[in-house]
């Protein structure tokens, strides 16, 4: 019988997005502000963007919640679930984000991120599948890109060596 992680990783792809990021700083440190809550809480999203609520339970099937609260005051939850942990190289969960009115996310995400060692600093490397996104998230589809950017950039800044 094959897993819920397998059956999200097998459905066809609405859209990826791949990224390689080269940190300066040690991998522990970069696995660290992926999986500690209050570094989490002070990274996570674009620029200008902060997250009230930050709760995470890393190790697989656990849960993560995060209220993403834009500039404009509007707050975008995101929950989801850990799949895989292999500290400190890999780390597999999904994102799912924007609910309707019957509480069914409008997107959601299967994330898998990779830390590999690069003489004392971290190559990053994210791969964000799309699983399922309605009509209505095509601009949010649009703005991923830049959003993971601006998230990467605020993830290096924190850890700098």
């Amino acid at each position: 019988m094959a897993t819920k992680r397998e059956n999200l990783s097998k459905k066809p792809a609405v859209k990826v997005l791949v990224m390689r990021r080269l940190i300066e700083a040690p991998r522990d440190a970069v696995w660290k502000a992926w999986t500690d809550r209050d570094q989490m809480q002070r990274w996570w999203g674009p620029e200008g963007f902060t997250n009230p609520v930050c709760e995470m339970n890393v190790r697989p099937g656990g849960a993560i919640r995060i209220d993403m609260r834009a500039p404009d005051g509007t707050v975008n939850p995101m929950t989801g679930n850990f799949h895989e942990i292999a500290e400190p190289e890999r780390l597999v969960f999904t994102s799912k984000a924007f609910e309707n009115e019957e509480g069914d996310a409008e997107l959601e995400v299967y994330n898998t991120v990779r830390f590999v060692e690069r003489e004392g600093k971290t190559e990053l490397d994210l791969r964000a599948v799309v699983v399922k996104a309605t009509p209505k998230m095509k601009a949010a589809l649009a703005e991923m890109k830049e959003g993971w950017s601006q998230s990467l950039v605020r993830l290096a800044n924190l850890v700098k060596l």
